[in-house]
């Protein structure tokens, strides 16, 4: 039996993101410069099967949602998956070192191996590897770009220190231009 694979895209400010899954499961989610962000040939491009990612990314950069609870499908080794996981247990506005992730997955020795996975994940935002940081605090790579890691954490943080309030605002941005030009068009009025 052969599984449908549905992409949609959904616009951020920053810019775009790629979203990928089967219909049941999300099972990726990728900005512009990552690797795996392009759709195949004979993939289907369909909203519908992405309506509560869109919701809860909404929410989230909205400053009202901290966690996500969208069905979620990994493909990797054993070991990746076991970072990736532990990923989603890092919380909203904090970070973590490579080293600090590889003791939590039960490897300490393996920060590097955790690098290499965390650089592989394949559900970015939802599967929080921005939050993972050199161990000299330093913001090391990115799939998307160190530029839009560097804006997520300072996102992240900015919402925990203030009532939530949109990222548009964050960024400066006015009410205009947030609804007109930047508002995602699943939340446009």
């Amino acid at each position: 039996m052969t599984t449908t694979t549905y992409y949609s895209y959904i616009d951020w400010p920053l810019g775009r993101l790629f979203l990928r899954g089967d219909g049941e499961f999300l099972t990726g989610l990728f900005m512009q410069q990552h690797k795996g962000g392009d759709p195949d040939a004979s993939w289907q491009q369909s909203d519908a099967p992405f309506t509560a990612v869109r919701e809860q990314l909404a929410e989230y950069f909205a400053g009202e949602r901290q966690q996500f609870d969208v069905p979620l499908k990994f493909a990797g080794t054993s070991f990746q998956q076991r970072v990736w996981q532990e990923l989603v247990r890092i919380p909203f506005g904090t970070t973590i070192s490579y080293g600090q992730l590889a003791e939590r997955v039960g490897k300490p020795t393996a920060s590097r191996a955790v690098g290499q996975a965390n650089g592989c994940n394949p559900i970015s935002i939802i599967v929080p590897c921005h939050r993972v940081i050199g161990a000299d605090g330093k913001l090391t790579g990115y799939g998307g770009g160190v530029d839009k890691k560097k804006w997520l954490l300072a996102w992240e943080r900015s919402a925990t220190v203030a009532a939530p309030r949109s990222l548009f605002e964050a960024a400066g941005l006015s009410h205009e231009d947030s609804t007109d030009r930047l508002m995602p068009s699943f939340v446009k009025k």
